[in-house]
């Protein structure tokens, strides 16, 4: 599929969003970048003979441990190595201006 400017105004409308120009070019901007990064993957050779994967992990072979409740630490437990202590919440350094 080819995103085309009238594309994206249909689609943003229909997601009740509306775009501007600037906007919209944006858009076509990215997703061309993501065509070009896509059309990466048609150059690898053989791709065709690989099987596809449905899963990243053998599901058959994993031992998962059981879901187990247990009690929360209490919040002093938790924040009793820091130093700056507001109550129940940690304050940290302001790192920007």
């Amino acid at each position: 599929m080819k995103f085309t400017k009238e594309l994206v105004d249909d689609l943003a409308d229909k997601l009740l969003i509306g775009l501007t120009e600037e906007e919209n070019a944006m858009v076509l901007n990215e997703f061309a970048k993501i065509d070009k990064d896509i059309d990466i993957v048609n150059t690898i050779d053989n791709l065709e003979n690989v099987d596809v994967m449905s899963h990243a992990l053998d599901i058959f072979a994993l031992n998962l441990r059981d879901d187990v409740a247990s009690p929360s630490p209490s919040v002093d437990d938790l924040l009793k190595n820091s130093e700056l202590r507001v109550q129940d919440v940690i304050e940290v350094p302001k790192v920007v201006e």
